[in-house]
């Protein structure tokens, strides 16, 4: 007998080679896999903007780093003595309001640099809800804890969403027509906007992805939304606060979006990689025993043979410092001789 829902997700080409330049953006969700990304050493530009729910922010977000606009500076705000923006997350700060805008322009100015380049951009639609601001109409991505009454929340609408995807990919297939983007919906539950209204919110969402697959011939759909409510379906693969999925669900996503993205030889330079990364957290009983040295040097071989496409400078330098720490003779055995 079965107790799950278990579906096929389709091989996607092209794949993630390990020399790929990949973009990430978009709700927590997106953050995850980015940084799944970029532990195993791929080429990562991971939620520059901080997190971003709403697929309107995103894609305005977007759009001006691709323009190389100005950030509008009648949406920042100081609060508890730092300056924030309303188009960008609460990580993006300053302690005056130049040094805020001069971090704006250059995270735009990184992303703009990327998305020229990037082989994959995945993109993670979190909520179809948005705020705007009660005196302009102008959507904000983060209120920024300030008081509710200044804002207006409203449920974005399909028509508004594909005009703002539409103008994004524009310019980018403009700059980088080769460029593959890789839409989800986000498996975190918004349920401060209430359980029926979350389930309307993902379910224009999914909608929005679908019409943004007629695009085009490079944009695919990963099902990480329908992975958590119909294969994982229970409560036990939710932390505490019943809305973020728990690492064994999302290790769960994260080994099928492998299969979906990377090719056989990807695949097996990433299992080489989680066993690195295995051996780089073991802690010994005993750092000085012959048997940890051993295991050390098995380890510092082991990056130097994944050779230049995988970066293992900083572990590698680190391991080498163990190694070269435990063999300086101690001031009793210099004594001794």
């Amino acid at each position: 007998m079965e107790f799950r829902t278990s579906f096929s997700i389709p091989s996607f080409e092209p794949k993630i080679q390990p020399g790929s330049k990949l973009f990430s953006m978009g709700s927590c969700f997106s953050t995850m896999i980015g940084n799944k990304l970029e532990e195993r050493k791929f080429n990562v530009l991971n939620n520059p903007f901080g997190t971003i729910f709403n697929p309107l922010s995103l894609f305005q977000l977007l759009q001006r780093s691709l323009l190389d606009q100005q950030p509008d500076e009648s949406l920042v705000l100081e609060h508890d003595q730092r300056y924030y923006h309303y188009t960008t997350h609460s990580d993006l700060t300053g302690g005056e309001k130049n040094q805020l805008l001069v971090n704006v322009i250059k995270k735009q100015s990184i992303s703009r640099q990327f998305l020229a380049e990037a082989s994959h951009i995945f993109i993670t639609l979190g909520t179809a809800y948005v705020y705007e601001l009660a005196s302009t109409g102008q959507v904000v991505a983060n209120c920024h804890k300030q008081p509710q009454r200044l804002f207006r929340k409203r449920l974005l609408n399909l028509d508004e969403m594909m005009i703002s995807f539409k103008g994004f990919y524009r310019l980018l297939q403009e700059i980088n027509p080769t460029a593959n983007i890789i839409l989800t919906v986000s498996p975190v539950r918004h349920l401060k906007d209430g359980v029926p209204e979350n389930q309307l919110s993902k379910s224009l969402l999914r909608v929005l992805a679908h019409q943004i697959l007629e695009e085009g011939p490079r944009l695919s759909y990963f099902p990480s939304y329908e992975l958590m409510m119909d294969d994982l379906r229970d409560y036990r693969f939710y932390k505490d606060d019943m809305i973020h999925p728990t690492s064994f669900a999302e290790n769960y996503i994260w080994e099928l979006f492998k299969q979906a993205y990377f090719d056989h030889g990807t695949l097996e330079k990433v299992t080489k990689i989680d066993n690195i990364l295995n051996d780089l957290k073991h802690r010994p009983f005993h750092a000085e025993s012959l048997s940890h040295q051993q295991f050390l040097h098995k380890l510092l071989q082991k990056m130097e043979r994944m050779g230049p496409s995988f970066d293992f400078s900083r572990e590698i330098n680190a391991v080498q410092n163990q190694l070269n720490f435990h063999d300086k003779p101690s001031p009793h055995d210099s004594k001794s001789q």
